[in-house]
């Protein structure tokens, strides 16, 4: 059809990055949000060279076959993403981008499987995936929701951009659906 463009499906995985001079690290800096996206993710080679340097943390690629179209952040801190610990092992979700030129194609979805499948192989003691997104972003909320993340309802006020819904995905069955305050 004219117009429109054929999108070759694209196996989408995850894999941590452990050293600043990897390709996949090269990849990264490069990657690029909108305007309007920059005040909720921020500078993404920022990000990924504060996240190499934090032992609690985890750089993480997101790969669509042999090409870095994402990044996240991992924290492993109690207290690193809402300021407090949620009563089970948890870890938070920071920083997520999928490159300006991908958005739209499906691959923040499949990020969010492959990511919750990772950590359920990687690091199986973890009950919850936690994350904060600015109430002023509902392009995010709703992604988010349909990635099956779920509202607590409660914000966190600590955010640079101001406040964010903070939200929860259940790792593992036992889990709690929502967190105790």
């Amino acid at each position: 059809m004219a117009g429109m463009s054929v999108v070759t499906a694209r196996i989408v995985r995850v894999a941590p990055i452990l050293d600043p001079d990897e390709p996949a690290a090269k990849a990264v800096r490069a990657l690029r949000v909108t305007q309007e996206q920059y005040r909720f993710v921020g500078e993404t080679a920022f990000n990924l060279g504060d996240t190499l340097r934090d032992p609690m943390s985890e750089a993480m690629a997101v790969w669509a076959g042999d090409e870095v179209v994402g990044f996240y952040r991992l924290d492993f801190a109690p207290n690193a993403v809402v300021g407090r610990s949620l009563g089970v092992p948890s870890v938070g979700l920071r920083a997520f981008v999928i490159d300006h030129g991908r958005q739209g194609l499906g691959y923040g979805a499949q990020a969010m499987t492959a990511c919750c499948e990772d950590l359920r192989r990687r690091h199986p003691d973890r009950a919850l995936l936690v994350l904060t997104v600015n109430v002023a972003n509902p392009a995010a909320i709703a992604a988010y929701r349909k990635s099956g993340f779920v509202d607590t309802g409660e914000l966190f006020n600590g955010g640079s951009a101001g406040p964010q819904h903070i939200m929860l995905r259940t790792l593992r069955t036992h889990a709690p659906a929502t967190a105790t305050p």
